[in-house]
């Protein structure tokens, strides 16, 4: 059987459900997997040096990356693929071959996740909040769920400028938003989708007005610990389509698994047994 030792670098990350996922994966693939939560305690890019080298040293075949690194671990890379180079920050590093290739199953996932919600209804015009790693790949993927153009609203202005020109390099619609602007924004949206990690348990709270929820088709947060964010309670309630964080978490994890095992998963029975061992339940979120 062979072994694939795997783990996960970002802050906060006690309670994920990632170790789960991928050990379930090897039992259905036959791999014997480990997966470990690596939180270097700190979010600057020393911290993920250090961190990732250690992994390397200790011979992993590789790791996911999560808040706050996943724009930092692209300086690490040797090897970047299309969605890396488009997205400009990666979630998944293979490490096994020497040289440390990348990927973006954000990008992946989301599409995936995104699709499997409301098939080819078009995402249409967005506004996003957060412009961190995992926004970049929610950006870039929405365009490929048929948005028309894409509203960033981010405290750190410079980043969400940064974000908007390089949607624009790729011939895509987009342009930030003062706070000023929000509640027009909201109203005129398609859809709103949070990438921040404000209603993440360790950041709890809502980052949208919850009085501007109404009027648009859908909403997705890239929160998923809880399941049932503020966010997304918010958007049900008002009647939207919902994408859960969720639904990132798992086809980005199914996608990231087929990186590091060389495979190509069908997530099906892994996403029953995963709904069945963790006995989610939701009153609003459609899990397959």
């Amino acid at each position: 059987m062979k072994q694939l030792k795997l783990g996960l670098i970002g802050n906060s990350i006690s309670q994920s459900r990632a170790p789960f996922l991928h050990k379930m994966l090897g039992d259905i693939y036959g791999f014997d997997v480990s997966y470990d939560l690596k939180d270097p305690g700190q979010s600057d890019k020393e911290a993920f040096k250090t961190m990732l080298q250690s992994l390397r040293n200790d011979g992993f075949t590789g790791c996911n990356v999560t808040f706050p690194f996943k724009s930092i671990a692209v300086e690490f890379v040797d090897e970047p693929d299309e969605a890396v180079r488009e997205v400009g920050a990666t979630n998944t590093l293979y490490l096994a071959n020497g040289a440390v290739k990348a990927t973006n199953t954000d990008y992946t996932g989301f599409i995936h996740g995104y699709k499997a919600q409301r098939g080819d209804k078009p995402a249409g015009e967005v506004l996003m909040l957060g412009a961190g790693g995992v926004g970049r790949a929610v950006a870039f993927g929405l365009f490929h769920c048929g948005a028309t153009k894409l509203n960033i609203f981010d405290l750190n202005i410079e980043g969400a400028e940064a974000l908007a020109a390089a949607v624009r390099a790729k011939g895509y619609n987009a342009e930030v938003i003062s706070k000023e602007q929000l509640a027009e924004t909201a109203k005129a949206a398609n859809g709103l989708v949070n990438c921040t990690p404000v209603g993440h348990y360790a950041t709890p709270g809502i980052p949208l007005d919850p009085e501007l929820f109404g009027g648009q088709e859908w909403a997705f947060d890239a929160v998923y610990v809880p399941l049932e964010t503020e966010f997304l309670t918010a958007a049900h309630e008002a009647g939207l389509d919902i994408v859960s964080g969720f639904d990132l978490f798992f086809h980005q994890g199914i996608d990231a698994f087929d990186t590091f095992a060389g495979i190509k998963a069908d997530g099906h029975e892994a996403l029953g047994r995963f709904i069945e061992e963790f006995d989610i339940q939701s009153t609003f979120i459609k899990l397959g």
